[in-house]
């Protein structure tokens, strides 16, 4: 019986054939993983990161059986998943959840909560408070559903308690996380936005400090239009903070030093792993030193046999494990796509098409392609990255578009209009869930992304930003 050895010594004649008789069929597992988000979040209502992962290897298993060469397809699957870009994401995620779980335990959300209780903001000003509140937060944690989950249950409760409109802190919420999503430098969004785009004078993946410090603008900008929307969609009135104060303090503030240093060292080195991990040491050493968390809650077991291990060590490890299985299971589907060369037909159709023979028709042609493959993908967008990734940097080094502007292309609009769909949005659906509002209504308010496609399409239109490699 034929096995597949991971012996190279031999050279595997039976892989040199193609994988498939037609290479189309490479895109199998692409469309039968749609199918399945689509299922799973219209149908099932479920956006379970591990669920998600089975549903990309089942797809996977399902494509073998079509193979017309097993083996090569395989292995094409294992050089997918053992990728440079493919194993530097999956550690860089480990790094960050842990990072982010301790942001969460240190309590710095009660910190925020007891500012906008000492200023006793108006509705439209809670509502703009709560924004930008969420946008730091989910910037410090680099995680938008782990922000939603965190802030939902603080920022919402409060909010409604002193008269504030629900579906406007809903949105506000959502805009909020997906905020960090597009800029945050711990982002999964932007570390596969950037490790995605190449560039083709070096042939390095894009720095993540570089692409984020060339976002920037856009993003900000984004956010002004979001805080003046929610300032004019408000009524104003005044707001009953004698009827619930939350018991806070503004100490846990402390805790934004250590955010404040991975932005730093992370500008200074040039160096995401750096950066992490001195933040991380440093928020640990801080956390304890001023009590704001406890050695238990870093590490904690009581000794017994079992697997009870608890402190947000390891508990930012599991809760990335999800994550770092789905990135695992589309970089497989990438090996098979890229081994069957289904990227370079795609890119060359693309590339001959005559709205693609400038930069501007390019990204138009991106912006569409994008907002599609995340509707489809159920508004997973590091799904939608990891997936189109790759025919944005073959694309666009093809016209010498420069790699950050790849980079903001491809994570900015898969972050806009696709997450805001009711009915296929992971993001509308947490949002409706955790605060019992209608989707329609959420959608309706969810602000932030409607106003990053406004901001990169004119920039599109324009060339405002655009850049190219010398």
């Amino acid at each position: 019986m034929e096995s597949l050895t991971l012996n190279s010594a031999k050279p595997n004649v039976a892989s040199s054939a193609p994988i498939f008789t037609n290479k189309m069929v490479a895109l199998l597992p692409l469309g039968l993983f749609f199918i399945s988000c689509m299922a799973l979040f219209s149908h099932y209502k479920t956006y379970d990161m591990h669920v998600l992962a089975g549903a990309a290897f089942i797809s996977l298993m399902i494509t073998g059986l079509f193979a017309s060469n097993k083996n090569a397809f395989w292995e094409s699957v294992i050089r997918g998943i053992s990728s440079k870009e493919s194993v530097t994401i999956l550690l860089l995620l480990l790094l960050i959840g842990m990072f982010s779980q301790m942001i969460k335990v240190s309590g710095l959300t009660d910190g925020l909560i007891w500012f906008a209780q000492s200023f006793r903001f108006s509705e439209g000003g809670f509502v703009a408070f709560t924004f930008i509140a969420v946008c730091i937060v989910a910037t410090a944690t680099g995680s938008s559903i782990g922000t939603m989950f965190a802030a939902f249950p603080v920022f919402f409760q409060t909010g409604v308690d002193i008269g504030v409109d629900g579906a406007l802190l809903a949105g506000a919420i959502a805009s909020g996380a997906i905020f960090g999503d597009n800029l945050a430098p711990i982002s999964d969004t932007t570390i596969a936005s950037a490790s995605t785009q190449v560039s083709k004078k070096t042939g390095l993946t894009s720095d993540i400090s570089g692409v984020v410090r060339s976002r920037f603008k856009y993003s900000v900008v984004a956010a002004i239009i979001t805080i003046i929307a929610y300032l004019l969609l408000s009524n104003g009135h005044a707001l009953s903070y004698d009827t619930f104060i939350r018991e806070v303090s503004p100490f846990n503030l402390i805790m934004l030093i250590p955010v404040a240093v991975l932005l730093v060292v992370a500008r200074i080195t040039q160096n995401i792993f750096v950066a992490t991990s001195t933040a991380l040491l440093f928020g640990v050493i801080l956390g304890i030193a001023s009590g704001v968390f406890g050695i238990e809650q870093v590490f904690f077991s009581d000794g017994s046999l079992g697997n009870h291990a608890s402190g947000f060590l390891a508990d930012g490890i599991k809760n990335m494990m999800g994550t770092a299985i789905l990135v695992a299971s589309i970089f497989g589907i990438m090996g098979v796509i890229k081994a069957a060369k289904v990227v370079e037909a795609i890119t060359e159709n693309l590339m001959n098409s005559a709205i693609c023979q400038t930069a501007r028709g390019f990204e138009l042609v991106s912006a569409v392609l994008l907002n599609v493959v995340t509707m489809l993908f159920g508004g997973v967008t590091s799904a939608t990255i990891l997936s189109v990734g790759p025919i944005i940097n073959e694309a666009g080094q093809k016209l010498n578009i420069h790699q950050y502007r790849r980079a903001n292309i491809l994570d900015g609009f898969s972050n806009s209009l696709a997450v805001v769909v009711p009915f296929f949005s992971v993001f509308v659906f947490i949002a409706a869930a955790l605060s019992g509002i209608e989707p329609n209504a959420v959608a309706a308010v969810f602000v932030y992304p409607v106003a990053l496609f406004s901001v990169l399409m004119l920039s599109v239109l324009t060339g405002f930003g655009r850049r190219y490699e010398e």
